[in-house]
């Protein structure tokens, strides 16, 4: 079988797939918890753009885009992919992260049968199954470098917040009028995510309803700690200010002890990144340099259990460079 039969394949399954969805696009979403859930994302109501501002706009004025949005909304995964993309700030609905996933998907492997009109390797069946591959978890691992890394900055920016917050009741304000302060003070993402927490109250949520909100969409036990202080006064009642003076203090030591354990453990973890990952670059280098390099590994003549040991010899090679990276990790994720 040909490479260029396995990529039309490809593309013919895709297609399919799509029009399977396209088919059970006839569910019906909810047109007012749609306008409330962008008046609570955006904070600009029902106001009208006078043009798209970019890539997100232009696709939701398609009605076709619009329906399979729908569909996939009311699906569990669907609205888990929606919680993950609200966590990564991108400005996208999840048929719209499904769109550039199956783009990236299909794409990555025809530019790579492009490439190899230039470089012959590129179009090998090996080459493909990577370019698929790599095509497949690219966006995953986008999509986690920005949930991971606007976690972090909000943990960064979370005790002085904190600090802030317990200012402004020392000073007479409301608990509301402090967060207001807040959104007007910081910067994203606390700034953002504590705004949304005004803009849900103000349509009439329960305070309490929409902290738990944020909790769930940041994902940072910190913050967690925080909110169920906060839930335990109002209950209760309490020096909210003193109460948030502690776990301001004890954020910044936790924030100060994680960075010394990355600072002491920095070593090991680029130890666990180098067995993890340069056997691989440097068998693609050699694939590319010197594509017959690896042709008596495929070779049935020295076969083992009826597979060619090369194939065996591979598979242990990897499964043993797996097994090394996680207990690599294992050993440096310290908890603190």
């Amino acid at each position: 079988m040909s490479s260029l039969t396995l990529v039309v394949a490809a593309v013919a399954a895709v297609a399919i797939l799509l029009i399977a969805v396209g088919i059970a696009s006839s569910g019906s979403g909810s047109g007012v918890s749609a306008r409330l859930e962008r008046y609570a994302a955006s904070g600009r109501g029902d106001k009208k753009k006078d043009k798209p501002e970019g890539l997100s706009e232009m696709l939701a004025q398609s009605s076709a885009l619009a329906s399979l949005n729908r569909v996939v909304e009311q699906r569990d995964f669907g609205a888990n992919l929606a919680r993950e993309l609200a966590r990564a700030d991108l400005k996208l609905k999840p048929s719209e992260f499904l769109g550039i996933w199956a783009a990236a998907t299909i794409g990555t492997p025809l530019a790579f049968f492009a490439i190899g009109f230039v470089v012959p390797s590129f179009q090998s069946i090996i080459a493909l199954i990577g370019g698929l591959l790599l095509g497949f978890i690219a966006p995953r691992i986008w999509l986690n470098r920005r949930k991971s890394g606007r976690l972090n900055a909000f943990n960064k920016q979370l005790p002085d917040t904190i600090t802030l917050v317990a200012n402004a009741l020392r000073a007479g304000s409301s608990f509301l009028q402090a967060i207001e302060l807040v959104v007007r003070e910081s910067r994203p993402p606390v700034s953002t995510e504590f705004g949304r927490v005004i803009r849900e109250v103000n349509l009439g949520l329960p305070f309490d309803a929409a902290m738990e909100n944020m909790v769930r969409r940041v994902r940072s036990d910190d913050f967690e700690l925080m909110a169920t202080a906060i839930n335990i006064q109002h209950s209760v009642g309490g020096n909210l200010a003193e109460i948030l003076d502690s776990i301001a203090f004890t954020i910044r030591e936790r924030v100060r002890i994680k960075g010394e354990i990355r600072t002491l453990t920095a070593q090991q973890r680029l130890s666990g990144y180098v067995v993890g990952l340069l056997p691989f670059g440097l068998a693609g280098f050699i694939f590319l340099a010197a594509p017959s390099f690896f042709d008596p590994m495929w070779d049935p003549k020295v076969a083992l259990a009826g597979l060619p040991a090369g194939i065996i010899i591979l598979g242990l090679g990897v499964v043993m460079m797996m097994i090394g990276f996680v207990f690599i990790q294992r050993i440096v994720d310290i908890e603190v």
